[in-house]
């Protein structure tokens, strides 16, 4: 569901939205190892939220030997498989990790997860209101937010863009078809790192072209039932501008086959085999991991999606993830329910929690959060997130969320033929208006 607001972070005003994707699985024993009458956790590999989260359920765990919480750890992919599975048959863990979206308000309208308005009132005064409204459907709270805020970037190989005589990450659309040909002179054989096999870096691409040419109210419109929207002319024109990266050669070869599970897109580009990469400001927290020296040794580049001349969108609007949220089953037991509300409470955001988002490289969804990162390590990236989430007037939700199942998985596989030049731009955004 899109998501529109004057600031993420400035609270000038609520966001009532409807979403998540869910993203746990197993009510009353998800995966069949946990200890009976215990409550149970899935989430996501990788990023600093999974080492924060490790920790954070440990310390609880060794304080409430009567209320333990068992975690399981899953990739991106197998998790969204499993959780389906897992919710559709009451099976789902006692926190559903999930995004917000048209699947959370079907979680809400099936009574699959619970309303905790009222049991998380202490985890919600430090959230910014504007976050917390993700979450909010019909006025009541089903899911709250548990990391950082997730906006699309465009990294870059400094050492690769200097080398093909590029200063820095390009601002204009025009700037960045033109240096496709200069990085791959260079000896860049992909200027852009791309992981197509995961399907979803697609999306990327398409909302912010979609948004900078069409305007935020163009897909608002799609979300809202009006599928005509897809044969806009804007949209058309957008989805024709990844048909033109795709034919100049942007990604390279073989992008069909690169994973984003396994973080090869973000190799390509840390190894200096890539020359840029639009992701997740998730990613930061790998880089970290996988490539400090390329960090450190201030090689990583970072900027905002290029502008559209002519187009509709403000170039100050972002797409991508607000945060990760959890909710609570509706099928776990009353005492499980209890514990992690309590969990949610008490350890959620606390300040060894808070700082260890922070130290990952991501910015909390919390009230003060830019006073936190003014001291922190990578405070230059930490600070353009906060700015670039708190200046955007519409933050976009990523597509795969804000459509209910059907229509997301269609618009993943007509994707997946488009960014492979199986399909053209017209035949992209046909099929779409007819998806259900």
């Amino acid at each position: 569901m899109e998501i529109t607001r004057r600031s993420l972070f400035g609270g000038l005003g609520a966001v009532a939205l409807m979403g998540g994707l869910a993203a746990c699985g197993g009510g009353t024993k998800p995966g069949g190892g946990e200890k009976a009458g215990s409550a149970s956790v899935w989430m996501l590999t990788g990023g600093p939220t999974e080492a924060v989260l490790k920790d954070s359920i440990k310390a609880w765990n060794d304080a409430h030997a009567d209320q333990q919480i068992n975690l399981e750890l899953f990739a991106n992919d197998a998790y969204k498989e499993k959780i389906r599975t897992a919710v559709g048959s009451d099976q789902a863990p006692t926190l559903i990790y999930n995004w917000t979206g048209a699947t959370l308000a079907d979680y809400v309208t099936s009574k699959k997860v619970v309303d905790i308005t009222e049991s998380t009132k202490d985890l919600q005064s430090k959230l910014l209101p504007s976050v917390l409204g993700a979450g909010t459907i019909d006025g009541k709270v089903y899911a709250v937010p548990l990391n950082n805020t997730q906006p699309i970037v465009l990294y870059s190989n400094l050492p690769n863009l200097e080398k093909a005589g590029l200063d820095a990450s390009p601002t204009t659309w025009d700037a960045l078809m033109g240096s496709i040909d200069k990085l791959k002179t260079a000896g860049i054989a992909t200027p852009i790192a791309l992981a197509g096999q995961s399907l979803w870096p697609y999306l990327m691409w398409i909302q912010y072209l979609a948004d900078r040419v069409g305007g935020s109210d163009m897909f608002s419109a799609i979300v809202a039932g009006d599928t005509s929207k897809w044969t806009d002319s804007s949209m058309v024109k957008a989805a024709g501008m990844i048909s033109d990266l795709v034919k100049a050669g942007a990604f390279g070869t073989g992008y069909g086959s690169v994973n984003a599970d396994s973080n090869a897109d973000l190799a390509l580009l840390h190894t200096g085999r890539a020359g840029m990469l639009l992701q997740g400001a998730w990613v930061f927290g790998t880089f970290l991991t996988d490539a400090p020296q390329f960090v450190k040794d201030k090689q990583l580049g970072f900027g905002k999606f290029p502008t559209v001349e002519g187009g509709k969108g403000d170039p100050k609007s972002t797409v991508g993830n607000i945060a990760n949220f959890w909710s609570v089953s509706a099928t776990a037991t009353e005492a499980d329910r209890k514990t992690a509300t309590e969990y949610l409470n008490t350890a959620m955001f606390d300040d060894k929690y808070t700082q260890g988002i922070i130290d990952g490289g991501g910015v909390p969804v919390i009230k003060g959060a830019g006073d936190k990162l003014k001291s922190a390590d990578n405070a230059e990236f930490l600070t353009f997130v906060y700015e670039m989430v708190q200046e955007a007037p519409h933050f976009q939700l990523s597509w795969d969320q804000a459509l209910p199942s059907g229509q997301a998985q269609d618009l993943l596989n007509n994707l997946g033929q488009l960014f492979l030049g199986q399909i053209s731009a017209e035949q992209f955004t046909e099929t779409m208006s007819t998806s259900k």
